[in-house]
Formats: structure tokens, sequence, C-alpha cells
């Protein structure tokens, strides 16, 4: 059974990185079942383009306060934080090791230099930064009673891994930072439990906005 079981992953594997094949038209939603998220294949590390940078995400936010001021957290160096999870553990999850990587990945093929959407899924992937940079806060920055999420940022530092010293390659190693505009929070960006809050919280400020334009108009 266990020699059974390895040939159906090899064969599995090999169906996924070969080129598009009669089985792969046929069967392939059966394959990437089997492949993801567990057993994803890239060629980052081999030729001809193996990926040869260092890059950290970080994120802060602004919260806004019971007493309606806001305030500016610090940075979080979030790929730091997933870099010490993964070190020295056997079995690192999935999620600490591909989840920020892929997302930053997404959205820095889908925008220009300039962080402006290239194509249809664009809007996507800054949806999809949002949420895990929301996720990693919501465990850094505990909130006060009555505070809440109001806007976030993202930036990136990009360093260029040096060649070996046999080799004649020449590149300049100096980090390259990526910062993205503030992003306005909403009700569907955040976690389930405080989406429901923040609803609530929307819902609250409405009723006391009607209450306020009652007690103008009498």
């Amino acid at each position: 059974m266990v020699v059974a079981a390895v040939c159906v992953h090899i064969g599995m594997l090999f169906l996924h990185v070969a080129p598009s094949n009669t089985v792969t038209k046929e069967h392939g939603r059966t394959v990437e079942d089997w492949i993801y998220p567990e057993f994803e294949q890239n060629w980052k590390l081999f030729a001809p383009n193996p990926l040869q940078q260092n890059v950290a995400v970080e994120v802060r936010a602004r919260v806004r306060t019971a007493d309606g001021s806001s305030r500016t957290t610090r940075w979080y160096n979030l790929s730091a934080q997933d870099g010490a999870a993964i070190d020295h553990n056997p079995l690192p999850s999935h999620t600490q090791q591909n989840e920020l990587r892929r997302g930053w990945d997404f959205f820095v093929a889908t925008h220009d230099a300039q962080n402006r959407p290239t194509g249809l899924r664009g809007e996507l992937s800054e949806r999809y930064v949002r949420r895990i940079a929301l996720l990693r806060l919501d465990r850094n920055e505990p909130l006060a009673h009555a505070e809440a999420f109001d806007q976030v940022q993202v930036r990136s530092h990009t360093t260029p891994v040096p060649p070996p010293e046999w080799s004649d390659e020449k590149i300049s190693t100096k980090p390259v930072q990526r910062v993205l505009p503030w992003w306005s929070v909403t009700p569907s960006d955040l976690p389930l439990a405080d989406e429901d809050r923040a609803r609530r919280d929307v819902a609250a400020e409405g009723r006391d906005v009607a209450a306020e334009g009652k007690g103008a108009v009498r």
C-alpha cells in the first residue's frame, strides 16, 4: 500500500509539472485537488531564473480610538515573523511558508511600478493582501474596547542576494523599498468576528446620526 501510494503521488507530481497533455486535459481537476495546497510545485529554485532576492513585507495601521481620534501603529515585519515560525520547525505549516509570499507575488504581478492594477485581477490581489495584513495585525496589535482598524499600509524591502565569491557577476545589493498607499478598511476585510463587530459599529453610528438629525430638526 505504501509503494502504491508513493507511485500515485509521483505520478500526480509528474502530471502537475508536465506540459499539457491528454491526461491532464481530462483529469486536470483531480490532479490539482491532489497537489494543492500542500504539494504545490514551482521553479523559483531552479534555472533559468532562480529567486535571488530577499523580500520583507511590513504592515502598519491607523486605529480609530473610542474618543474618535486616531493613532498609528508601528511597522510589523510579517516576513520576519513567518521566518521565525519556520526556523527549526520540522513541519512548518503551508500558511507560514506561502500565504504572505504568494500573496505579495500576486500583488506585484498584477500592478505596475506606480502600484496601479494592470489587469482584472489587480483589485482581487489588493483585497487579498489587505486581508492578510489585517489578520496579522489582529494578532500583533490587540485593540482596546471600541477601537477599530481604520486604514492599513503595506511596504516591502527587496534586497538582492550577492553573487558567490567565485562568480564574476556584478549586481547592486542596495535595498529597494516599495511603499503602497493607505488602504481604507471595510467590514468585509476583517476576520469574521471583527466583521460582525464592525457591522454593529456602523449600524450604531447610523442610529446615532439619525438621532442627531431628529434632534436638529426639533
